[in-house]
Parts: C-alpha cells; structure tokens; sequence
C-alpha cells in the first residue's frame, strides 16, 4: 500500500516536470499586432515625455535668464544708489567747509583789527612811558616793557 502511494506519487511527479508533457504556447498574429501597436504606444509616450522634458528645460532657461536679468538690474540701481548717497556725501562736506570759511572769514578780519590796534596802543604807550616815569612804572609794573 504504501509503495502503491510512492509509485503513484512519483509517477505524478515525473509527469508534471516532464518536457515531453510541456504545452507549446502558440504566437498568432492577433499576439504579434497587438505587441506592435504597444510597441508604437510606448514610443509615442516616450516622445511624449521627451518633448515634456524639453518643454521643462526650455521653461527653466527662461527663468534663468530672467533671474539674471532681474539680478543685473537690482546691481545696477545698488550701484547708482551708492554713487548718489557718496555724490551727496561729497557735496554736503564740500558745503559744510565752505559754510565754515564764510562763517569765520568776518571772524578772522575783526580779530586782525583788534590786534593792528592793539600793537598801536602799546607803541603809543611806550612813547608816552619814555616822556612820563609814572607810566613807565605802570607798564613795568603789566610787564609790557
């Protein structure tokens, strides 16, 4: 019983894994057109693709030349900006030195006066100390002569 169990077991066995027991598929032509029009779809999704690739390129150009343009521009107005502010700088120092020659010219001429006029007294003083002794004394006495 048990080697009638073995026997049919193996003989199945054999069977299932025999080449000779082994279906031929049959390739019709329905098969062949069918392939060939997924052939067809899956080159004209691949066309598809491609061309969405280089629509995507195209478009990333684009923006690249336009960020460049917008970054020459900004460069352009930072770099006017700067040489407006140091023009205005330049000018406001140039006036306040002008400002302050001006303010002290009227300054500079009175103290010129007032020292012609002082070395006037002092000689007028001395020609006095030379014909007075008491104002000789005096001068002596302030350290003018």
């Amino acid at each position: 019983m048990k080697k009638t169990i073995v026997l049919i077991i193996l003989f199945t066995l054999f069977k299932a894994f025999s080449p000779s027991f082994a279906k031929e598929v049959t390739f019709t032509q329905e098969d062949r057109d069918r392939l060939i029009k997924l052939e067809v779809k899956v080159e004209e999704g691949f066309k598809m693709i491609n061309q969405r690739i280089e629509d995507i390129n195209k478009r990333i150009d684009d923006t690249k030349a336009s960020l460049q343009k917008q970054i020459d521009d900004l460069k352009s107005f930072m770099l006017w900006g700067f040489g407006i502010l140091f023009g205005g700088m330049g000018i406001l120092i140039g006036f306040v030195i002008w400002d302050r020659r001006t303010a002290l010219a009227p300054a500079i001429r009175k103290n010129k006066e007032l020292e012609e006029r002082e070395e006037r007294l002092e000689r007028a003083l001395k020609e006095l100390a030379k014909k007075d002794p008491k104002v000789e004394e005096a001068l002596k006495n302030a350290g003018l002569l």
